[in-house]
């Protein structure tokens, strides 16, 4: 950990491109650090090689720190998943990421994007609403039955054009 942060700093900031299947390695790693439920490197790979999907990942230097994967149908979208390296949080690459998805979506001719994030993510909840999502819905028990959790899915939405 205290080697990544130390390369943050020394290699100044991440760099912004669209992701493609030779990523799906690192972008499936990042997932499983990022959620109970990893998705497997074919998983990513599908994805990646979709036509509807816009993918795009944060790389510094070499290493991959952050992406987000949106699946386009008409001219809706779905964000599919975002992550950040935990090294590499704090610092509005989420954010950096979100916009840049969201203008190539605009330049898609997607009108509206959806999105369900869990109720207790404070985190990803303050960056959707500092991007203008709305909340659109609820879904009780969404991600499981674990008491310990609240699993309360949140379906956010946000215009384009």
């Amino acid at each position: 950990m205290m080697d990544l942060v130390s390369r943050l700093f020394s290699r100044g900031q991440p760099v912004l491109s669209d992701a493609g299947p030779a990523d799906a390695e690192a972008i499936a790693a990042l997932h499983a650090a990022s959620f109970r439920r990893g998705w497997s490197d074919s998983e990513m790979e599908q994805l990646l090689v979709d036509p509807n999907v816009v993918a795009d990942r944060a790389l510094l230097g070499r290493d991959l720190v952050g992406f987000i994967l949106t699946r386009r149908a008409a001219d809706e979208a779905e964000i599919l998943s975002i992550a950040v390296d935990k090294g590499a949080r704090g610092r509005g690459l989420g954010r950096k990421l979100l916009r840049r998805n969201l203008q190539r979506l605009a330049g898609l001719d997607v009108r509206a994007v959806f999105l369900e994030v869990g109720a207790e993510n404070a985190p990803a909840l303050a960056l959707y609403d500092r991007m203008g999502f709305e909340e659109v819905g609820k879904r009780e028990r969404y991600y499981g039955h674990d008491l310990t959790l609240d699993s309360t899915a949140l379906v956010l939405r946000r215009e384009l054009g």
